[in-house]
């Protein structure tokens, strides 16, 4: 992390093309950005909240690349996150703010569809118009200029949907999530392929299975979240 700050002018006139440079060397992108209003009790000074999180092809060897990974303490991936979401917030003027490390918890489902680049998908999981249901956040930025993306078409407009039926275990639906009947699953034979390379109807959605995440990032993720059972 730079100990030089950018000026008050320099941090009012960011752009998306140079905050995505930021953001490329630690394989990050930008999800969506929406401007707060009176009702989301923010400070004056944030113009945009910006949505970050992996960028593939890559994201995963360069996330088990780094210290935080390699040191054998918890919660490496939130570790990682904290420093380098944090660090870009400091040079940049602004705050970070995490999905993680409540309670309490930022309303990231909400932050989300506020964006325009994010949707409520058929089976209520959040959709993304180019990472689909393999959509994570890592952490947003509180920034001090106004950033801005062009609007994306929802792409469940336009799919055949096959995320309502993907499901083997009848637990993710249009009529929401059973996450205990999803355990049960997960402890059986048959939900290994899920544990090993991420959830069916994550895979199922036609985005997804356009964007580069490796079956080894979706198995860490599956892991937490059935560990957490």
């Amino acid at each position: 992390m730079s100990n030089d700050k950018p000026s008050q002018s320099q941090h009012r006139t960011l752009t998306l093309a140079g905050l995505q440079a930021r953001l490329a060397p630690h394989f990050l992108q930008v999800l969506g950005s929406f401007q707060p209003d009176a009702n989301d009790d923010m400070p004056e000074w944030v113009a945009s909240v910006v949505m970050l999180g992996p960028a593939e092809p890559g994201f995963w060897p360069h996330l088990t690349s780094q210290s935080e990974w390699a040191d054998g303490q918890p919660d490496p991936l939130d570790r990682w996150s904290r420093r380098v979401i944090g660090g870009l917030a400091c040079d940049l003027g602004g705050k970070a703010w995490f999905p993680f490390g409540g309670p309490p918890y930022h309303p990231y489902y909400r932050w989300a569809l506020r964006t325009g680049q994010v949707w409520e998908s058929p089976v209520r999981l959040l959709v993304h118009a180019t990472q689909g249901l393999m959509v994570s956040f890592r952490g947003a930025l509180a920034l001090r200029s106004q950033i801005d993306l062009p609007a994306s078409p929802k792409p469940c407009d336009t799919c055949a949907r096959p995320c309502l039926s993907a499901c083997p275990a009848g637990a993710l639906t249009g009529a929401g999530y059973d996450v205990p009947s999803c355990h049960d699953f997960l402890n059986q034979p048959q939900g290994a392929d899920c544990l090993s390379s991420g959830c069916h109807v994550r895979r199922a959605c036609p985005v997804s299975q356009a964007y580069a995440r490796l079956p080894e990032q979706s198995a860490y993720h599956m892991s937490r979240f059935h560990k957490a059972e």
